[in-house]
C-alpha cells in the first residue's frame, strides 16, 4: 500500500506542477460557478418578482439547466487530458523501464496512477462542495442530502472516466493518440445504448454498457445499487485491462494469451453486470427529503398486498398510432416507467405481443389508403427495420386477449397468478403515459373491490355510455381520457330505479332529471339513501320542478332562474365558478386548484341556497363572482336578448353558490353527498373544450368530488410532502455581487496560485 501511496504522491506532484492540471481546474470551476449562479439567479429573479419558489435545490443543481447537469456534460472532455500521460509519458520517455527494473509490481503501478486520478478528482469534488455550503446558506432549508448524493454521481462517473484514460493511456506512448482513443472510448460508451435494441439478448448488454446518464439518477437523488456498481465493475474492468496491457510489455506472452485475459475479464464484468441489473438484488436510497424517486405510502401498501406473482403484458399494434413506444428499440425505457414498482415488486414478469389489427389511426389511413392491413404491417415493418414474422395476426392475439374493446390500442394486461385481470392503458394527451395514480389505482383493482359507481337513467338525465356534448361518457368511462372513472380506480354501471338499488353500489349520480320519479322509484331511492349511500346530484337551470324535490329532503334547493353575469366574451350565463376557502381546507385537490388558480366552467348553473337544518354539516365549495354576478329571474334567451340587474323583482348582485357538499353520521359511517348548480360542467362536450385566457380544470373537480365520495379510497392519493426549499436569502442585487465573487475572484485565485507555483518551479 505504501508503494501505491508513493506513486500516486508522485504523479500528483507531476500532475500540479504542469499547466494543464491547473488550467482544467480554473475552467472547471468557472463554468460551475456559471451555472450555479444562473441557475440561483433565475430563482432569485422569480422571487423578487412575486412568484413562488419550489423545489429550488433541485431546479439549481438538478434541473434542466442545473450546475450538476452542466458539469456532467463538462467532464467527458476533461478528463482524456488529465490522463492522457499517465502511462504514456512513462512509455514514450522510456521511464517505464525503471519501473520494470525497480521491485514495483504492474498492480502497484496501475493502483498507484489511479490513485492520483481519484485524489484529484476529489479536489474537483471539493471545488463544488464550495458550492454546496453557498447553497445551503442561501436555500431556505436547501437538500443537503440530494446535492451530496448528486456529488457522489458525479465523482463515479469520472472515476470511471479516469480508468478509461488510463487503459488508453497504457496501450501507446503517443498522449495525443491516447487523449483521442479515451475520447473514443467514451463516444462508444455514450451511445451505445442506442444500438442494436431490436435484438433481445443484444439489448440487454448494449444498454447496461451505456455510461450515458448513469449519474442522472445520482443527480436527482436516488442511489441505486445497480448504479453503484456500475461504476466499480467498469474502474474493475479498466484498471484489470491496464494491469494485463503492462503484463504483456513487462513479459512476453503469446498474442493469444494476451487476448484470452482481455477475454475473461470482459466476460466477468459482463456477468457481475448482468446479476447486478437483477430487480432481486437492487437495493435503493431515495436522499430527497420529499422522497420524490420513490413510490408513495399509498403506492406502496397497494404493492404490498399484492401477493404471488404479476405478469404485465404490452400489447403494440404497429397500425396504431403508439406502437412506437412498445418497439423492441424502446423497450427498456418502456421498462424505466415502472422502475419504481420493480422496486417493491421485483417478480413483476414484462412481457411484450407484437401483433396488426384495424385500429382508428386517420394518419395512416391517409398514407396508405389503398393497403390492406398486413400490407400496412409489411410496409412499416419494413421502414423500422423490423421482422414482419414477430406480428401476430388478428386471429391470433384474440386467442390471448380481446382486445376489441380497447380500440386495439397500446395496451397493457395485468395479470395476477391468481387469474385477477385489469388493463392499464395510455391516453390522449401531451403526457401520454400513466402517471403514478393511474399504475397504483390498476394495482389496487387486483386486489380489493373499488368503489362501484351507479348513473341513475330513465327520468332523461344525462347518460354515461353517449358520447354526445352533453352526456357523460367521458367522465364516467372514456378509456382514452386520463380523469375517467375506470381510469382512476372506479367501476360504473346504469341503474334504473323501478327496482332496488345494489347494495354493491357506493355512489349515485343523478343529474339533470327531465321527469318527475314515481312513488316506487323515490321509495327505493329513499331506501338507498336512508343506508347511507353517497350521492351526486347535478341539476340545471329549468329543472328545478323536478330536481328540487330530490334536494329539499335534504335542506337544499335549486334557486328560481339561472346565475348570469356580463361578459364580453362569453354568453351572460356562462359562469366561472372559483373553489372557496372551504373547498381548499375541504379536498387537497381543490386546494391544489386554489394555489394554481384554476376554474369550473358552468355553462348555465342554478345557485343552490340552503333552506332548513337536516342535520347536514354543509361545505360550499363553488361559488360565482361576487361583482356583476345575480340570479337572473326575467331573461330567457340569453343568445339575442340583454340581461340586466332588476333588484325590484329580487335580483341581488352578489357571489353564489354552484357547488355544495353535504355530511352526516348515519349507520355507522359517513353519509356524504355532492349538489352541482350545473349539470353541464361535468359533460363530455364541456371537459374536452379550451377556453382563451379561460384556465378551466372541470377534470379536477370529478377527482376531488369522487375522491371525497369514496370516502377518500381512490383516485389513489400518491401526494407528497410540499418541499421546504421554497425561499432563496438573496437579492438581486447581493447575486450581481456573488456572481462576480464566485465567476471572477474565486477561479482568479486558483489562476494566481497556479502561476505562483509554475514560477517557483521554473525558478528552481
Amino acid at each position: 500500500m505504501k508503494t501505491i501511496y508513493k506513486i500516486a504522491r508522485t504523479e500528483l506532484q507531476t500532475l500540479f506542477y504542469s499547466p494543464i492540471a491547473w488550467l482544467i481546474l480554473v475552467i472547471f470551476t468557472f463554468q460551475a460557478s456559471m451555472a450555479f449562479t444562473n441557475g440561483l439567479a433565475g430563482n432569485v429573479r422569480s422571487q423578487e418578482l412575486g412568484y413562488g419558489l419550489y423545489n429550488v435545490t433541485m431546479g439549481v443543481f438538478a434541473g434542466w439547466r442545473g450546475m450538476f447537469i452542466a458539469m456532467q456534460q463538462y467532464l467527458y472532455l476533461y478528463i482524456p487530458l488529465l490522463t492522457m500521460g499517465l502511462m504514456s509519458r512513462e512509455l514514450s520517455s522510456g521511464s517505464i523501464k525503471l519501473l520494470y527494473s525497480s521491485p514495483v509490481t504492474n498492480t502497484q503501478i496501475i493502483l498507484g496512477k489511479y490513485l492520483s486520478m481519484m485524489i484529484y478528482n476529489l479536489v474537483l469534488m471539493c471545488i463544488l462542495a464550495v458550492y454546496l455550503v453557498f447553497a445551503a446558506i442561501t436555500i431556505k432549508s436547501a437538500d443537503v442530502p440530494l446535492i451530496l448524493s448528486g456529488m457522489l454521481g458525479l465523482y463515479l462517473l469520472v472515476c470511471a472516466y479516469a480508468a478509461i484514460g488510463l487503459f488508453m493511456s497504457s496501450i501507446t506512448s503517443y498522449q495525443v493518440v491516447a487523449a483521442m482513443g479515451t475520447l473514443a472510448v467514451l463516444a462508444v460508451l455514450n451511445f451505445v445504448g442506442d444500438m442494436w435494441q431490436d435484438i433481445d439478448f443484444v439489448r440487454d448488454i448494449t444498454y447496461w454498457l451505456a455510461i450515458n446518464g448513469r449519474a442522472q439518477e445520482f443527480i436527482n437523488g436516488l442511489i441505486c445499487s445497480e448504479d453503484v456498481l456500475y461504476f466499480v465493475i467498469v474502474v474493475a474492468l479498466f484498471l484489470f485491462l491496464s494491469i494485463i496491457r503492462l503484463q504483456s510489455r513487462r513479459q512476453k506472452t503469446t498474442w493469444m494469451t494476451t487476448v484470452g485475459k482481455y477475454g475473461s475479464v470482459i466476460v466477468i464484468a459482463m456477468l457481475l453486470g448482468y446479476m447486478t441489473s437483477r430487480p432481486k438484488l437492487m437495493c435503493f436510497y431515495d436522499t430527497t427529503a420529499t422522497k420524490q424517486r420513490t413510490l408513495t405510502p399509498n403506492s406502496q401498501n397497494i404493492v404490498a398486498r399484492m401477493d404471488g406473482g404479476l405478469t404485465m403484458t404490452t400489447f403494440v399494434n404497429i397500425l396504431e398510432e403508439n406502437y412506437w413506444a412498445g418497439l423492441p428499440r424502446s423497450v427498456n425505457d418502456d421498462l424505466r416507467r415502472f422502475k419504481m414498482y420493480t422496486r417493491f415488486k421485483p417478480e413483476i414478469k414484462m412481457k411484450y405481443v407484437y401483433y396488426y389489427d384495424k385500429a382508428k389511426n386517420p394518419e395512416l389511413d391517409k398514407a396508405y389508403p389503398n393497403l390492406s392491413d398486413r400490407e400496412r404491417m409489411l410496409k412499416r415493418a419494413e421502414i423500422w427495420n423490423l421482422d414482419s414474422n414477430m406480428f401476430m395476426r388478428p386471429e391470433e392475439v384474440r386467442k390471448i386477449a380481446d382486445l376489441g374493446p380497447e380500440g386495439n390500442r397500446f395496451v397493457r394486461l395485468l395479470e395476477r397468478d391468481n387469474g385477477e385481470k385489469t388493463f392499464l392503458r395510455i391516453f390522449d394527451d401531451i403526457q401520454r403515459f400513466p402517471f403514478e395514480t393511474e399504475i397504483s389505482a390498476a394495482f389496487k383493482r387486483l386486489v380489493m373491490e373499488l368503489p362501484l359507481v351507479g348513473f341513475v337513467k330513465g327520468h332523461g338525465e344525462r347518460d354515461c355510455i353517449r358520447e354526445g356534448d352533453r352526456d357523460y361518457n367521458r367522465f364516467a368511462q372514456d378509456k382514452l381520457f386520463r380523469y375517467s372513472l375506470v381510469n382512476q380506480g372506479f367501476d360504473f354501471t346504469e341503474v334504473t330505479l323501478d327496482k332496488p338499488i345494489p347494495e354493491q353500489v357506493d355512489i349515485i349520480v343523478i343529474a339533470d332529471m327531465r321527469n318527475p320519479m314515481t312513488a316506487d322509484e323515490r321509495a327505493n331511492l329513499d331506501a338507498y339513501i336512508a343506508r347511507g349511500g353517497n350521492l351526486l346530484i347535478a341539476g340545471e337551470p329549468r329543472r328545478q320542478e323536478f330536481m328540487n324535490p330530490l334536494v329539499e329532503s335534504f335542506g337544499v334547493r335549486f334557486m328560481p332562474g339561472r346565475l348570469v353575469k356580463k361578459s364580453e366574451h362569453f354568453q351572460p350565463d356562462f359562469i366561472i365558478a372559483t373553489p372557496t376557502k372551504e373547498a381548499g381546507e375541504f379536498s387537497y385537490i381543490f386546494n391544489q386548484m386554489i394555489r394554481r388558480e384554476y376554474v369550473v366552467t358552468m355553462p348555465g348553473t342554478t345557485g343552490l341556497e340552503c333552506f332548513a337544518d337536516k342535520g347536514f354539516s354543509i361545505t360550499p365549495l363553488f361559488v360565482s363572482d361576487t361583482i356583476g354576478s345575480w340570479n337572473e329571474l326575467e331573461t330567457v334567451d340569453f343568445l339575442d336578448d340583454t340581461v340586466s340587474l332588476n333588484p325590484s323583482i329580487g335580483e341581488v348582485e352578489r357571489s353564489y353558490v354552484t357547488a355544495l357538499a353535504m355530511s352526516r353520521p348515519m349507520g355507522g359511517k359517513e353519509q356524504r353527498i355532492i349538489i352541482l348548480g350545473d349539470a353541464d360542467c361535468l359533460s363530455n362536450g364541456e371537459i374536452s373544450i379550451g377556453r382563451k385566457d379561460v384556465a378551466a380544470a372541470n377534470y379536477s373537480l370529478i377527482s376531488g368530488s369522487f375522491f371525497w365520495l369514496s370516502n377518500e379510497e381512490v383516485p389513489i392519493d400518491v401526494r407528497r410532502p410540499t418541499p421546504p426549499d421554497n425561499k432563496v436569502y438573496v437579492s438581486m442585487d447581493w447575486m450581481y455581487f456573488w456572481k462576480v465573487v464566485l465567476m471572477g475572484v474565486w477561479p482568479g485565485l486558483l489562476a494566481f496560485w497556479a502561476i505562483f507555483i509554475w514560477i517557483r518551479r521554473r525558478g528552481r
